[in-house]
């Protein structure tokens, strides 16, 4: 992965990259292709080497420049073809596991696209046992615990919601780490009412309403989000600065955003780091948590984001403290376990500090 935040750095700047090293964390925003390393895609394309995508690690480098979202998600898909057996399941969902634990992630809530693969051809009970196997594997081996966001390829249209809510309410089938439901993909002609019934069976089956909103569209996608949807978390949300109303709302009622910082300059969503709305968010009063998105994809992981984020906002380490506390809060963790990461982030940060 290359190196985007060291170059030139002071001796405290470093001092600050090794804390958010060992800072445990939490995470909200991250897909699980999306998170396949260039070893893990590597070896899938080699398994099937009827894909397009390069085996050759350094080649993935040139495959995951974006020129578009429109661009990401066409390769973003190829990389979902490369999941085509309940054992490929497996394997990424653990070694993802053990990535998130390398940066100590205690906490993720993983987006699972389960319509890409049952599509494809992968049984559905076997898909099921295979995260679910990984999860606990990972989480006796690692302790890092996975849940689980089902969410629709929005691309796919009304035939994957159908699939997807099926999947996440069948007693016989949803998996016992799925927690919330959400809807992803393309939001340019891809309206959010549309989705509305679908999110109001996952909600009545009790699960909690994530859905991706203003990325790559204006804030009337987040409302949409909000009113029809149930959001009680926004997907990136970035184009809710261009709205004072909607921050007020969002800050007002604590309705998290997932900020991948990276990821809207990779897709173009966001032109310039320099330029990307997250001081207005925390300037608004907005309950922000970072995260990494598909870290691999765009040559980042969560540790980075932490580091492009005390840029951003000028954090020092209790800065970045909070912003683990945000997650943890926005998180669907109940609140003894709310408490526990809490307190290891705060033991942590005072360990750290002491003279």
């Amino acid at each position: 992965m290359p190196d985007q935040i060291t170059t030139g750095l002071t001796d405290a700047h470093r001092d600050l990259h090794a804390f958010i090293a060992g800072l445990p964390k939490a995470e909200l925003h991250v897909h699980h292709v999306g998170s396949a390393s260039p070893r893990i895609v590597s070896e899938l394309a080699a398994r099937h080497p009827d894909s397009r995508v390069p085996s050759d690690p350094e080649a993935l480098v040139d495959y995951f420049t974006f020129t578009d979202f429109a661009h990401f998600i066409e390769v973003y898909l190829s990389v979902v073809d490369l999941i085509r057996t309940p054992e490929d399941v497996r394997l990424l969902t653990y070694e993802v596991a053990r990535d998130l634990a390398r940066q100590q992630v205690r906490y993720a809530e993983l987006t699972i696209t389960p319509f890409s693969s049952t599509r494809r051809g992968i049984d559905e009970r076997g898909f099921m046992e295979a995260i679910e196997d990984a999860r606990k594997a990972a989480e006796a081996e690692f302790g890092t615990v996975l849940r689980w966001c089902f969410d629709i390829p929005g691309e796919a249209g009304l035939e994957s919601a159908e699939e997807t809510v099926r999947l996440a309410t069948d007693d016989r089938l949803r998996p016992e780490g799925l927690v919330s439901f959400g809807l992803g993909g393309p939001e340019i002609g891809v309206p959010r009412p549309q989705f509305k019934p679908y999110f109001d069976r996952a909600i009545a089956a009790g699960l909690r309403s994530v859905p991706h909103a203003g990325e790559t569209t204006g804030p009337e996608t987040v409302w949409d989000a909000l009113t029809h949807l149930g959001a009680e978390r926004i997907g990136h949300g970035t184009s809710s600065a261009q709205d004072p109303k909607l921050l007020a709302h969002l800050a007002e009622n604590r309705i998290p955003l997932e900020v991948c910082p990276t990821s809207n300059i990779a897709t173009r969503a966001v032109r310039t780091l320099e330029e990307h709305p997250i001081k207005e968010f925390v300037e608004a009063g907005v309950l922000v948590t970072i995260n990494s998105d598909d870290p691999p994809m765009f040559g980042t992981d969560l540790n980075n984001e932490y580091a492009v984020a005390a840029r951003l906002l000028r954090l020092d380490e209790r800065g970045l403290a909070q912003l683990a506390h945000n997650a943890v809060d926005a998180s669907f963790l109940d609140g003894p376990a709310k408490a526990r990461i809490k307190e290891e982030i705060d033991t942590y940060t005072t360990t750290w500090l002491a003279p």
